[in-house]
């Protein structure tokens, strides 16, 4: 058994809005109606009531298909109905001359030119206000509203009805029309407005999953790219002990099961969007990789008192620079220094062996394949611009490749906190020195460089 009212719950809120449209202009047909026809039994003849009864039914009918189909041209879902708006204004002019006829002509005295005015101004009224149904133009629909007001007191005058008549019936249709006129266009507009906001939604949804999907291949690239480089490098060794009848080989291929282990966690991480970056780790785990790809990698510095939001995000930093570096030249040296100056903390990974332009290379690979313009660094650009940081990378001298990394730390975090203080303490230390200098004191020999001094707090590296 259906659930009542199940079919509107089932519509969408544009369907629902259109829905109400199109009923609202059928009940100004029963309105019409009962106003033009019906009001009209009881007061004049049945012969007169039924004729003005039929008159109204039929501007009625003509008058609620025009609608319709000037509802569904407006959403273009048919073509404008230009011959139902004349035939509706046809049919309009011609109840109308019937009603002055009747008023003229047919006997009963006031009832009748009473009843017979009520249909004159209901039809011309109602058939303004969907004639401008089917218009889309201002101007067109004042052309409309002021055509059938100016149509209506030429007739009333016509007939031979006095001047302030006619002057009535002029701002009858101008006023009764008028609003239904404009009713019409603001009907249209809330309908199209209604439409377009949820194209509108729907569009964010689908700009929502193309950012998802963007999220999941950035991820899937930077955790699969250096565990895969790492996996195919020890590979390569174990094939190369094995040849050669060396034991470690087993110890290679154990280490390579382990990061196949750690890909297949990692990527169900990412699958799951709960992938984060932890700077320690990557540290430690860029400087072992490193090394055992015969790179002497030197790391300085400590994620120590960093946000987790920074950790992550120079995590994956640490992890796109190592990638590139297995990958791309021939390092022999690499170093990874962290340092924090200026309430902003600095990554840099520095590595020789990157090609030079000249050297048997093409200029526009004088960085690397794909450290200049690949996928992984504009990743990391990305995942950098969200917490307001920056990346750098290019040649930084002769087969010398430098990445840097700057992002913002919040003012409550500690390492900021650390880094204010460090500056205060160099701040006094310099004053207390220019004192010294002007009281021609003598303080014997030179004490060491403190870690507050002005040289070593310029840029001072987070220590644990």
């Amino acid at each position: 058994m259906r659930e009542p009212g199940g079919w509107w719950r089932r519509k969408s809120t544009p369907a629902k809005v259109e829905t109400y449209t199109r009923w609202s202009y059928h009940t100004f047909t029963v309105v019409e109606v009962s106003v033009g026809g019906l009001s009209a039994f009881g007061r004049v003849g049945p012969r007169v009531a039924v004729a003005l009864l039929l008159l109204v039914c039929l501007h009625a009918a003509v008058g609620a298909v025009t609608a319709s189909r000037a509802l569904d041209w407006t959403r273009g879902r048919r073509e404008q109905p230009v011959r139902l708006l004349w035939v509706l204004g046809a049919v309009t002019a011609v109840i109308a001359l019937a009603a002055l006829a009747i008023v003229e002509h047919a006997p009963g005295g006031g009832d009748v030119a009473g009843a017979a005015g009520g249909l004159f101004g209901v039809v011309v009224i109602f058939g303004v206000g969907n004639c401008a149904l089917g218009v889309r133009s201002r101007r067109r629909v004042f052309g409309i509203v002021a055509g059938f007001a100016a149509g209506s007191a030429a007739l009333t005058a016509v007939v031979g009805a006095p001047a302030v008549q006619v002057l009535v019936v002029l701002l009858t249709v101008l006023c009764g029309g008028g609003f239904l006129a404009f009713t019409s266009l603001f009907s249209v507009w809330l309908l199209d407005a209604v439409y377009r906001l949820d194209e509108a939604r729907e569009t964010r949804a689908r700009l929502a999953v193309a950012e998802e999907r963007l999220r999941f291949g950035r991820d899937l690239h930077d955790v699969l790219g250096r565990n895969l480089a790492v996996i195919a490098l020890k590979s390569e060794l174990a094939v190369q002990l094995a040849q050669r009848g060396r034991p470690e080989a087993v110890a290679q291929m154990v280490e390579v099961q382990r990061l196949a282990r750690e890909s297949q966690r990692e990527v169900r991480e990412v699958v799951r969007g709960y992938r984060e970056a932890d700077l320690g780790s990557e540290l430690a785990g860029a400087q072992g990789v490193l090394e055992a790809a015969g790179i002497d990698c030197a790391v300085t510095g400590s994620a120590a008192g960093l946000p987790a939001a920074v950790q992550s995000a120079l995590g994956w930093v640490v992890r796109e620079a190592a990638t590139n570096v297995l990958r791309h030249g021939d390092a022999r040296r690499c170093a990874v220094r962290l340092a924090v100056t200026e309430g902003r903390a600095v990554l840099s990974v520095e590595n020789d062996g990157a090609p030079v332009p000249g050297a048997g290379q093409v200029p526009g690979q004088a960085s690397g394949r794909g450290v200049s313009g690949g996928s992984g660094l504009a990743g990391l650009r990305e995942r950098l611009a969200e917490i307001g940081g920056t990346l750098r990378a290019g040649p930084a001298g002769r087969g010398v490749f430098l990445l840097t990394a700057e992002v913002p730390l919040p003012p409550g975090s500690r390492a900021a906190a650390e880094d204010r203080a460090a500056e205060d303490r160099a701040g006094k230390d310099r004053a207390g020195e220019d004192a010294e200098a002007a009281g021609g004191t003598d303080s014997g020999p030179a004490a060491p460089l403190s870690p507050a001094s002005p040289v070593s707090s310029s840029v001072r590296e987070v220590t644990p």
